[in-house]
């Protein structure tokens, strides 16, 4: 605690190293065009609707709308819209999407203070530090597997820390943050049963940064709490813990970046499918593989993700479709995976008949990695196969600044218009210029 605390309260007077700080504003970058989209969808919609009911004092903006509100509820929606669908990121190790979390919570905080950009990249880097090791102390796909929600524990540690440090507060109420954090850390894993996205939504994005927005505004407004929320009578670790490490939770601060073990999506589609696009693509490249060319193709993903991407009513996080939408385009854009009218298309459903998704066991023995396998076979009796180790967007296959630019610039561009869409980009990554973050809020305004 000694050291998590002082480190959450010392993160803002450290620069990042390059690296982390470059990391850092594909992360941002990818989730601010991550809540415009969203803002366009159902979840996102839905939140902002329920925004304007809310009032509050004008601290923080939500994206993609014209409204201006209390910090607390702007981190709500943000959030939500954030993960409105699947285009965020994530972190494996930790089985976290960080930045829907966190970045919306860190945002609002350096609207309410005020803070310049270069404290916003601190803060965000931060987030994400406290966010995958809270989850990677519990061990994360034990937790996962026994039904606490990874996705909502994590970024409300990460969203708490990030709003903290933006709001100045020292050692002391760093300790008091977190046990507010765990007091309303929370979440079960049957957010997979939510077939329209918007409980999902919040769960992931919505609840974690407003609770870290909360946690972070009371403590500075002189809150106080417990000292020590993971040792001692009843603590965090002897209420959630099986075989906790709480060492992780100051593991390398400082030193090891979980930012950079971070990954950013390709494809705007569920996580699972990530690899086996990947795998498909390069296939359709390298064989000049055609629709009308297919006899069968099989999909092998570990065993979860085989059981929550088969067959989904929603486009973007079902495999078969996708694939088949992949075959009749040759790649899969952000509207192309959105288009629920296509999930009736005759061409794309006698597709679907020939696709089928298998769970694998050595693929379920590789995870946290999400690797996948495609097997195709064609009409002529060739018989082609792509296994896809490293996705791209992953630490060992990164996407580079102009892919992550291209790709937000895709998703921003039907909301903000061409020109905007390009300076957002631009004030990213430019962000150490600005001196109050408010002053992205006629970027990101609809």
């Amino acid at each position: 605690m000694q050291r998590l605390s002082a480190y959450i309260a010392g993160a803002l007077r450290k620069p990042l190293p390059p690296a982390v700080s470059e990391k850092t504003k594909h992360h941002l970058l990818d989730t601010l065009a991550a809540m415009l989209s969203g803002s366009r969808l159902p979840p996102g919609k839905k939140a902002i609707a329920f925004t304007r009911t809310l009032g509050g004092a004008r601290e923080a903006c939500v994206a993609g709308s014209r409204i201006v509100t209390a910090a607390s509820n702007a981190a709500l929606a943000n959030g939500m819209l954030a993960h409105a669908d699947e285009t965020d990121d994530s972190h494996s190790g930790s089985q976290t999407h960080p930045g829907c979390g966190v970045v919306a919570a860190a945002l609002a905080m350096a609207e309410r203070e005020r803070a310049g950009g270069a404290a916003l990249l601190r803060a965000v880097a931060l987030g994400y530090d406290v966010c995958c090791r809270l989850t990677q102390s519990l061990n994360a796909i034990e937790f996962r597997a026994s039904g606490h929600s990874t996705h909502s524990f994590g970024p409300t540690f990460g969203a708490a820390a990030a709003a903290g440090a933006l709001a100045a507060l020292d050692e002391r109420g760093a300790r008091h943050l977190l046990s507010y954090a765990a007091q309303q850390a929370s979440g079960i894993s049957c957010w997979m049963r939510d077939e329209g996205h918007v409980e999902k939504a919040f769960d992931f994005g919505g609840m974690p940064a407003r609770n870290g927005v909360a946690a972070a505004s009371m403590v500075a407004h002189g809150f106080t709490g417990v000292d020590d929320v993971f040792s001692g009578e009843r603590n965090f670790f002897a209420v959630y813990g099986r075989a906790p490490d709480p060492g992780e939770l100051a593991r390398g601060l400082g030193e090891s970046y979980e930012i950079m073990n971070a990954d950013i999506k390709r494809w705007s589609v569920g996580s699972p499918i990530q690899a086996p696009l990947d795998s498909l693509l390069e296939l359709i490249r390298a064989h000049r593989v055609r629709a009308e060319d297919l006899e069968r193709l099989v999909v092998r993903v570990a065993h979860l993700g085989a059981n929550t991407t088969g067959n989904r009513d929603m486009p973007d996080i079902c495999m078969q479709h996708l694939c088949a939408v992949m075959l009749l385009d040759g790649a899969v854009s952000f509207r192309s995976s959105h288009d629920r009218k296509r999930m009736q298309d005759r061409k794309v459903l006698e597709l679907r008949r020939r696709i089928e998704l298998r769970g694998d066991d050595e693929l379920t023995k590789a995870m946290p990695r999400r690797e996948g396998v495609v097997e195709i076979t064609l009409r002529d009796g060739r018989e082609l196969r792509h296994h896809t180790r490293s996705v791209r967007g992953t630490p060992e296959n990164p996407m580079t600044r102009a892919e992550v630019e291209a790709k937000s610039y895709d998703l921003a561009k039907p909301v903000l218009g061409s020109a905007r869409a390009r300076k957002l980009c631009n004030a990213i990554w430019d962000l150490e210029k600005i001196r109050d973050v408010r002053m992205l809020r006629p970027l990101l305004r609809a």
